[in-house]
């Protein structure tokens, strides 16, 4: 199985353990993805998840550049308009997974990563 996606499974069980309840995953546009939409209490919540073998490049987070935070905000604007939730509350939150050397993943939780411009 591919690094991203073990990391995305690891995310997945750890956002769960965390209450989020998944609604969504890889949600996909023409022009970008979500790797998740969930809720949490009465919050929609967006989930990019980055996921790394080392921290030889940085930390997986600033992968999440301007350009990829804007693609993130265009879907989930897509999606709430579709669904006629304009009005839920929402945030984009970022799950850093880092793999390495056969241990247990180190996952990071960063709530409220970045606003929708």
């Amino acid at each position: 199985m591919r690094l991203g996606r073990r990391g995305e499974e690891a995310a997945e069980r750890y956002l769960v353990s965390l209450g989020y309840r998944i609604l969504e995953r890889r949600y996909r546009t023409r022009t970008a993805e979500i790797d998740f939409i969930a809720e949490e209490g009465d919050t929609l919540v967006f989930v990019e998840v980055k996921t790394r073998s080392s921290l030889a490049f940085g930390q997986p987070a600033e992968a999440v550049d301007g350009r990829k935070r804007s693609r993130i905000a265009g879907v989930a604007s897509l999606y709430l308009a579709r669904r006629g939730a304009a009005d839920r509350a929402c945030r984009f939150d970022v799950v850093e997974v880092l793999e390495s050397g056969g241990a247990p993943p180190r996952i990071r939780l960063i709530r409220d990563a970045f606003e929708a411009r």
